[in-house]
């Protein structure tokens, strides 16, 4: 292009991030982003799974919650934290935001792992009068993981992207967002995508290690 304004090269983008990821505003933006993507997986995963379980073991909560999820799908990301904008200081609004969007994805997980213990053994365990918290623990949940762990994946990736989108609109003290939006006003191209380029990485090394330990976790279970 020949235009840094546009696209800078990348070794201007390197030489960027090389000064950018030491300094101290960054490492706060970075530990300030990557406890608000936690806090909202953390909600969004307790919440979806426990209404999604109970969705899906009673159709009476299942259609009570059916609204609910489509509402929340239906619903534009930015529309979400320009109202919250209005309820929330500006720290609380990417959580916000960002447990919104994934409570719809692990409920909906959870509901189809509820769903997926074999009759046959629930038709067994019925007629032996095992009791509702070993057929729970032994039958029920072993089918729902990987359905669970599937949605909380999902989520995990969902709650980042929305996160660093709401902290571009709220502007939160430290925040990875917060960075990317003072470096598009002042035209800084090149600290722009060093912004971009963590995000992406943060999100990168929490999916791989979240894959890793959801392996462990199967294999336990199952």
């Amino acid at each position: 292009m020949g235009k840094e304004l546009i696209l800078p090269p990348p070794e201007r983008v390197f030489a960027e991030a090389l000064v950018l990821y030491p300094s101290p505003r960054f490492l706060a933006a970075l530990f300030g982003t990557f406890l608000r993507g936690l806090a909202a997986f953390g909600v969004s995963v307790l919440a979806g799974a426990a209404a999604g379980l109970a969705a899906g073991l009673s159709p009476l909560v299942e259609a009570a919650l059916a609204p609910l999820l489509t509402l929340i799908r239906a619903t534009p990301v930015l529309a979400l934290i320009l109202v919250a904008l209005l309820w929330f200081p500006s720290g609380a609004v990417p959580v916000f935001a960002a447990f919104l969007m994934a409570f719809p994805v692990m409920a909906t997980s959870a509901a189809e792992g509820a769903r997926a213990a074999d009759p046959r053994l629930l038709e067994m365990a019925r007629l032996f009068r095992v009791p509702r918290a070993s057929v729970f623990r032994k039958i029920r949940l072993p089918a729902a993981a990987p359905h669970l762990l599937a949605g909380a994946k999902s989520a995990l990736g969902l709650s980042w992207k929305v996160v660093v989108a709401g902290e571009v609109l709220s502007q939160p003290l430290r925040a990875l967002g917060t960075g990317m939006q003072d470096a598009r006003v002042l035209l800084e191209t090149p600290r722009v995508l060093a912004w971009a380029a963590a995000t992406v990485a943060l999100c990168g090394l929490t999916e791989w290690a979240f894959g890793h330990a959801a392996k462990r976790a199967l294999r336990h279970v199952l």
